[in-house]
């Protein structure tokens, strides 16, 4: 419970800095009846962030998971290895999910950072012009260090959230103390009251109100490192207490004192402690950025274990929780991304336009893909699935039409990332398509291929030592061993043939990843099948070495032998199978991916690639 503290609710934990501030300055109007502004504004919040936090996502959508996995990735692989009908229509929506996703991950560190920065400016007005330039330092600081992975800071994160969510706890009622008919917030008949009294701003609200459930999402998608048990218990003994009372503390101190619209948060706090506060809603944010960014990187590696992004550089960290992976080319684009947001939004106002529409989506995209799971292969009654749908739909269509407004105020961001996203994905799951048909012409029957070696074996030197082939399709023979038997007329006398597949599962065992095949028809030439879950790290050395008890063919050092790798280049033809837009970005992402040997461990001095030209 403590550690899913410091990992699970960063993101939702530091919503109170700038949720209720944002959405209060814009529908409070002192010439009217500001106590029912406030009843009703603080009313939707509390309820919104039980719907969906405590009802769909604790009570509902965290009951699926993918052996312990959570998260759109979780549903979209449960989906995918089903036989429901238009099952490619809701993995692509599910695609659409990881999309916006990328785009709340850019968001989330630069509002979290700045939102907690400008507490200098209420301690030190003087200091407000310094708010862009030390957020800029933090957010240096923040990606400069994922190299180093997270394990000696990560055993902190929880105790610090936990000193966080206490804080923010006091605070709010300590001014519920002084104002105590903010109580009246509780009920759902303020929130109704208030939609039926002014049912446009209401409406509008909402899409602010979003800002308090920021990080819904990542309770479900962190479900694989503590369990739905510790999250749903941390959750009701120590997070929504806190953040119930820190909403509706925020409330009573605006109702007591107009004039603290101005930082509703800060201002919870008396002078004397501010300045420590401050410091910690730092060290929060950075915590809630941290997971973010943990996340991002956790969900690129599903995605090319799936093959829906090229090979990037994984480097494995020694964090047990968060931070287990670094990819350097995501933590670099994700920093000068939030750098370009920082200085272009300037402050967390201006960038609450940009975060609902990630949130929102993401929310809508999940609910869909768990209807779909609720009715099609859990088969539950209709009545259950069309209740849930009438409220959870429901509700997450009103947040994202209630965000629709701002897409000109910077709603546009995470909609123009997500599309970028998506054509990346889509160039190269397309191009990759084209690529294994030009392939599968080239490759022949392995089988086939064995005999004509016999056949053939006169002609062909068999060379002492031992050589492992890395094939792309089970039962083809691979590329460079047609090269190495057709253009070098050589072949080891010892030839083991590695075919690595991709489960839809999030994790295989790793006795369970490996599988052996003498290939009786073969003269000193084997096979081992090994298959990875798309939450796995891919190492072919390791996962051979796993089972070289099982014959004298595979009872060998895998770091001794010589590997042979079938490397692609692409060229763009004439064939309209795809735009020549879409060819050119896929050949640029194809050489700049990470090579085979890189990214299945192949130890370097021992490797050997062979090229093939391929024309799409």
């Amino acid at each position: 419970m403590l550690g899913s503290l410091g990992v699970v609710f960063g993101d939702i934990g530091t919503s109170p800095l700038y949720a209720f501030n944002i959405a209060i300055n814009s529908v409070y109007d002192p010439s009217v009846d500001s106590a029912s502004t406030v009843y009703g504004l603080v009313s939707l919040i509390l309820w919104t962030i039980t719907l969906v936090v405590s009802i769909k996502y604790i009570s509902f959508v965290m009951r699926v998971d993918n052996k312990g996995e959570g998260g759109v990735m979780a549903l979209v692989s449960i989906i995918e290895s089903s036989k429901i009908k238009r099952k490619s229509l809701y993995i692509g929506l599910g695609i659409v999910g990881v999309a916006l996703f990328y785009g709340d991950s850019v968001i989330t560190p630069a509002i979290s950072l700045i939102s907690a920065v400008e507490g200098v400016s209420v301690v030190a007005p003087s200091l407000s012009n310094l708010v862009v330039p030390i957020t800029l330092v933090m957010v240096l600081l923040l990606f400069g260090v994922q190299k180093y992975g997270t394990a000696n800071l990560g055993k902190y994160f929880g105790p610090i959230m936990a000193v966080w969510f206490l804080i923010i706890g006091i605070g709010g009622l300590y001014q519920m103390i002084l104002f105590p008919a903010i109580l009246n917030s509780i009920s759902p008949l303020e929130g109704l009251g208030f939609i039926i009294a002014n049912p446009i701003v209401a409406f509008l609200s909402m899409g602010l109100v979003v800002l308090a459930i920021t990080g819904a999402e990542a309770l479900y998608a962190d479900m694989g490192h503590f369990g739905r048990k510790p999250i749903s218990k941390t959750w009701f003994y120590m997070v929504f207490p806190a953040l119930a009372l820190c909403y509706m503390g925020q409330g009573a101190l605006v109702l007591r004192d107009p004039m603290a619209l101005e930082s509703p948060f800060f201002l919870l706090f008396p002078s004397i402690i501010r300045l420590p506060v401050v410091i910690l809603a730092t060290l929060a944010t950075l915590i809630a950025s941290q997971a973010v960014i943990s996340g991002a990187f956790s969900i690129t590696r599903q995605a090319i274990q799936l093959n829906l992004l090229p090979r990037m550089s994984v480097i494995q960290t020694s964090a047990k929780t968060i931070g287990q992976i670094y990819l350097p080319f995501v933590n670099l684009l994700m920093m000068l991304v939030v750098i370009a947001l920082v200085i272009l939004f300037g402050s967390s106002e201006n960038l609450s336009g940009a975060y609902g529409i990630a949130v929102s989506g993401t929310l809508l995209v999940d609910s869909i893909l768990f209807i779909v799971t609720l009715r099609y292969i859990w088969n539950r009654s209709k009545i259950f699935v069309a209740t849930y749908t009438f409220i959870f739909l429901t509700l997450d269509t009103i947040l994202v039409l209630a965000n629709l407004p701002k897409i000109i105020d910077g709603g546009w961001l995470p909609i123009l990332i997500a599309i970028l996203v998506l054509i990346i994905v889509i160039s190269w799951v397309k191009g990759q398509s084209n690529a294994t048909k030009k392939r599968l012409q080239i490759e022949l029957p392995l089988q086939d291929f064995i005999e004509k070696i016999k056949s053939d074996q006169k002609k062909i030197v068999r060379l002492p030592g031992r050589a492992i082939y890395v094939g792309h399709h089970s039962g083809l023979t691979p590329t460079a061993m047609i090269t190495a038997v057709e253009e070098l007329r050589e072949l080891h006398e010892q030839v083991v043939i590695v075919y690595v597949n991709t489960s839809s599962e999030s994790h295989i065992p790793p006795d369970d990843r490996a599988v052996f095949d003498e290939l009786g028809y073969a003269d000193g030439i084997s096979q081992v099948t090994i298959t990875y879950g798309f939450h796995d790290s891919p190492n072919i050395p390791k996962a051979i070495a796993s089972i070289r008890n099982i014959s004298p063919e595979i009872d060998f050092d895998p770091n001794e032998a010589t590997y042979f790798v079938s490397l692609t280049r692409i060229v763009v033809g004439h064939e309209r199978t795809m735009p020549t837009w879409q060819k050119k970005l896929y050949a640029i992402m194809h050489r700049n991916s990470l090579s085979v040997s890189d990214y299945y461990k192949l130890p370097i001095a021992k490797t050997v690639e062979l090229h093939t030209l391929i024309k799409i």
